[in-house]
């Protein structure tokens, strides 16, 4: 019973936020497949080979100095920053890499590197909240590791894991060598260091104060992290706004359409309309033509015809005619 109260606790409220995750890009979400992939690999590769490694390497530690608290903190300090940023963030670039069509904005590499550090945060948190909650000090430490490991430094992973992928999303829509180098070195760098960060701080402070002031730490992070993603999507409508407006003066889309289509609000009222008078699937895949056709657009202007980006925007221009006149706005 503890250990499946442990596994509750650990993967449901990941889930959740995963979906928070993949509901703030309104407007072009990302293939629930490969969202799901990148999880999976968080929950099993990320965190299974962080684990081994993490683990032999502190052995090597210990061997080399005979000190417990300069394992750990070497540990918790420099290691297991490194490497599970490195797994971490190799999902992120392997959706870089291999799904290129998939990674069209800012906000897309969050989600990516968010919802990967979400699979990791599910095993993880299992593994702190039963063998050192539970196994420690039984069902009244199982609570206590439930309130920090979710409810406190639930979003921890995510926040670091999120540069990387803001790193490759700028490298992704630049044509500029420079960055794309230094924009994912950068972001990368960046990852370890918040993530070193919050573990050498969790070390070297203790009690209840070191709890509090690092929370505040944390929060005040995820604030800002918070801030940036309203800011991209802010970025997102203008980008709706201004490379559909093309489809409205070709009449693909009726001035109704075009409002809904440029407002995350209206495209969630029309597709919920669209549940009582059948026109579900046409409705929702209308819409998320819209998106992908503006992003597609936006790579066009910015990287030229890469990957056959015009024929692409030909076949979801031909799309949004056939479905026009089956789209609620």
């Amino acid at each position: 019973m503890p250990f499946l109260v442990s596994l509750f606790f650990g993967f449901v409220p990941m889930f959740f936020f995963a979906y928070i995750l993949y509901w703030t890009d309104r407007y072009e979400r990302e293939p629930k497949i490969l969202l799901g992939a990148v999880f999976f690999w968080g929950v099993a590769i990320a965190a299974g080979g962080a684990f081994v490694i993490n683990t032999v390497l502190g052995m090597g530690v210990y061997i080399f100095t005979g000190s417990e608290s300069a394992t750990d903190l070497a540990t918790g300090s420099i290691i297991a920053p490194i490497v599970e940023e490195s797994l971490k963030g190799l999902a992120v670039l392997i959706v870089f890499l291999i799904f290129r069509r998939e990674f069209d904005s800012i906000l897309d590499g969050v989600v990516y590197a968010g919802i990967v550090a979400l699979g990791f945060a599910a095993t993880e948190n299992t593994h702190y909240i039963y063998n050192m909650g539970y196994l420690d000090g039984g069902w009244s430490r199982l609570w206590f590791l439930v309130f920090v490991r979710v409810i406190l430094v639930g979003w921890q992973h995510p926040f670091y894991t999120a540069f990387t992928g803001i790193g490759l999303a700028k490298a992704r829509l630049s044509r500029s060598p420079l960055v794309k180098i230094l924009a994912p070195l950068l972001g990368f760098g960046v990852a370890m260091f918040t993530h070193a960060f919050h573990n050498t701080f969790a070390s070297l402070t203790g009690g209840l104060s070191g709890l509090v002031l690092g929370t505040a730490i944390d929060w005040t992070g995820w604030f800002f992290m918070f801030l940036f993603i309203l800011w991209a999507l802010a970025g997102e409508r203008k980008l709706m706004k201004l490379h559909l407006r093309e489809e409205y003066d070709l009449n693909l889309l009726t001035a109704e359409q075009y409002s809904t289509a440029i407002s995350a609000g209206k495209q969630s009222a029309a597709r919920f309309r669209a549940l009582t008078s059948g026109q579900y699937a046409a409705t929702n895949r209308f819409y998320k033509i819209c998106g992908e056709l503006a992003h597609k657009k936006n790579q066009f202007h910015k990287l030229g015809n890469e990957r056959n980006n015009m024929e692409i925007i030909q076949k979801y221009r031909t799309e949004l005619a056939t479905l026009k006149e089956q789209a609620l706005a």
